[in-house]
């Protein structure tokens, strides 16, 4: 029986797969060409790690071989990863190439010289070459391999009356995988390879991971319930190696009872896991770029409320985080992009780890001798009296609390994320010493940030903003109240964080409303209003 994995590329006899003919066949067109005989492209296939690059390359490979017209040759240049010695990489490259081709190749040097091992003097058909990892080598040999590249083809195409195998060099075509679209942004002198052209691998679409599903289903007889697709269907927004990853740990590990199907609280609880407990390479590399801190001020930017980021891939800190995974684009209007989160999931992974950087627990939350019956009992709870004690527990230890916070260089103010983390942080705490628990959710991905609260057996949903102006209050709580209705909640709470408010804009912004929603405005929801002024006065 086939498994879920996301260690490497898919074994299509042994693992689920999508066969993803469309992509395999555009690749295929672009590197034999249209017209075979003139040659095909030189070509990057880009997108973020355990996406399927690879995959989709080897299946590349077995079609052309069995087509038998080419020499073939997939390889890799992981070996010359940073390395800085213009003989190493290059001696890299050649040494595989003999492996591959069972060729006497001469020793390369230099760049100028590389050409050479691509003429009929040591091939003697067209050759088709993949290259693996290619932007594992440092940005100056990026460009010179570029350069060469550009030149071979240039040749190629000044001979248009010979076919293929009777040009000058015989690299008909050729293939560069990375995880970014290796020959742009970040190329600050500009790409020399305007040759090429670009192959993005997307992510899976819902027909495809409904299709994986239903193949193990039938595979193992075991039912899944049509929400535990969806829902995980949405949390990955079909990332590959995610969906592989969580279907890996659905149907294993946490699959405890094959004979039974699986479930939304099997999913919870596997989900849970993957988001706090269990270790994936590709997740850990995500982290890893967010945290760096030529890109945290961008993600901690990015958990604004208030104001939308717009989406350029000119920009070079967005291009980086894009093309690793981090970050993707949404279209908002026909000519209008914004920045979200990858995936809810890639999301709560990097609340989690900021929370805990930015915000680590604190041993004292109130005075331990403070009545908070009139805030909690063994049944009952009220946000509004925990909002105020945080607030009071702001004021009293602002001084170190957020003394090593991180700090906007245009005016030096806290970034609005850290209160959201901090609050969070102080919430789940509280709420753990009486048995509540505290789950942060993103409904859009890009920044918003609902926290939901169950306790004694009820659920409350809160949601965390910025406070800009009116408008943007009136506007706050009418999607508050949607928000509320999709959770079937009859009451939410809207947190606003704000410097400071005077006690008359207390008592005019502190008020309940109900708001019309629903089918026909049929239905209403108590939208609560509640400040942190963050900033004693």
């Amino acid at each position: 029986m086939r498994k879920f994995s996301s260690y490497g590329p898919i074994d299509v006899h042994h693992h689920y797969y999508v066969p993803r003919s469309e992509l395999i066949e555009q690749a295929h067109s672009r590197l034999v060409g249209e017209n075979p005989e003139q040659g095909g492209h030189y070509i990057t296939i880009w997108a973020p790690r355990q996406a399927g690059k690879t995959w989709l390359m080897q299946q590349v490979v077995d079609r052309l071989q069995s087509e038998g017209e080419f020499d073939i040759g997939i390889l890799t240049l992981q070996l010359a990863k940073d390395l800085e010695d213009e003989k190493a990489v290059l001696g890299i490259l050649v040494n595989a190439l003999r492996q591959r081709f069972d060729k006497d190749l001469p020793d390369v040097e230099t760049f100028q010289t590389l050409p050479q091992i691509f003429q009929p003097t040591y091939f003697e058909r067209p050759l088709i070459l993949i290259l693996d990892e290619f932007d594992s080598l440092i940005e100056p040999f990026i460009n010179k391999f570029a350069s060469v590249f550009r030149a071979i083809h240039t040749e190629r195409t000044n001979e248009k009356s010979k076919p293929s195998y009777e040009k000058d060099y015989l690299l008909h075509g050729l293939a560069l995988i990375g995880v970014r679209s290796v020959l742009g942004i970040e190329n600050k002198s500009g790409s020399p390879f305007n040759v090429q052209q670009s192959v993005n691998i997307p992510n899976l679409t819902e027909d495809e991971v409904h299709k994986m599903f239903a193949w193990y289903i039938e595979e193992s007889g075991q039912a899944v319930e049509q929400e535990v697709v969806d829902q995980l269907l949405y949390e990955t927004q079909g990332q590959p190696g995610l969906v592989s990853w969580l279907g890996e740990i659905l149907t294993t590990e946490y699959n405890r009872a094959p004979e039974q199907p699986i479930t939304m609280p099997q999913f919870r609880r596997a989900y849970g896991a993957a988001v706090k407990l269990l270790p994936n390479n590709n997740i850990l590399n995500i982290v890893s770029k967010a945290k760096d801190p030529l890109y945290t001020p961008t993600i901690l930017e990015l958990f604004k409320t208030d104001v939308e980021m717009e989406f350029s891939y000119d920009d070079p800190e967005l291009n980086y985080l894009y093309t690793n995974g981090v970050i993707a684009p949404e279209e908002v209007d026909i000519d209008e992009f914004h920045v979200k989160f990858a995936s809810p999931f890639v999301q709560k992974r990097l609340f989690n780890y900021f929370t805990k950087a930015i915000a680590p627990d604190s041993s004292r939350l109130y005075d331990p001798f403070t009545d908070l019956s009139a805030i909690i009992t063994d049944t009952s709870l009220d946000i509004g009296g925990i909002v105020k004690l945080y607030e009071e527990y702001v004021h009293k230890n602002r001084s170190w609390l957020f003394k090593n916070a991180p700090v906007r260089k245009i005016d030096g103010r806290i970034y609005e994320a850290v209160y959201h983390f901090n609050f969070f942080a102080y919430l789940n705490q509280f709420m753990r010493s009486y048995d509540g628990r505290v789950v942060p959710e993103f409904p859009t991905g890009n920044g918003k940030i609902d926290l939901l609260v169950e306790y004694a057996g009820e659920k409350f949903g809160l949601e965390l903003k910025s406070f800009v102006n009116q408008r943007q209050y009136e506007k706050a709580r009418q999607r508050a109240a949607e928000y509320a209705y999709q959770l079937q909640l009859s009451e939410i709470w809207l947190i606003f964080f704000i410097d400071v408010i005077s006690d008359e804009n207390r008592q005019k912004y502190e008020v309940d409303h109900q708001i019309k929603v629903g089918p026909n405005l049929q239905d209403a929801v108590r939208v609560r209003p509640r400040f942190v002024a963050v900033v004693e006065v």
